[in-house]
């Protein structure tokens, strides 16, 4: 099991940009692959990012494609999603979540083939 802890949630305007960052804690942070899930009020969890154990391949759902990049620091035992050109619609809670794998090259695009989610955190992205 392993604990996240998110942050750099907060309010930006359109177009702007935020980073945010997840800490994780306990089992070695190399077996996980790791995900951003975001959910919206009224919405299920929606999948934005994911990456590969070793941080060398990424993924993203289609709305966010070209606007947001994911990337890991493995010894930091940090995963973080860099946000630009922001929309009103990016305005959500932000979850990131790790899944156990042996496959290296394995991402994760839905929420149930994670096992560990950190508590949240708010971007508001106002017009």
């Amino acid at each position: 099991q392993v604990t996240l802890v998110e942050s750099g949630g907060g309010l930006v305007q359109a177009g702007g940009s935020l980073r945010l960052a997840c800490a994780a804690s306990g089992r070695t942070f190399g077996v996980y692959a790791m995900g951003w899930f975001r959910q919206a009020p009224g919405k299920g969890h929606e999948f934005v990012a994911g990456i590969t154990r070793s941080g060398v391949s990424t993924y993203y759902g289609d709305s966010v494609k070209g606007r947001f990049t994911i990337s890991r620091d493995n010894a930091k035992n940090t995963v973080s999603l860099q946000m630009s050109s922001l929309k009103p619609e990016d305005t959500a809670v932000y979850y990131c979540a790790a899944g156990f794998t042996y496959n290296p090259d394995r991402i994760y695009t839905v929420s149930y083939d994670y096992t560990d989610w950190g508590q949240g955190t708010q971007v508001t992205v106002s017009s």
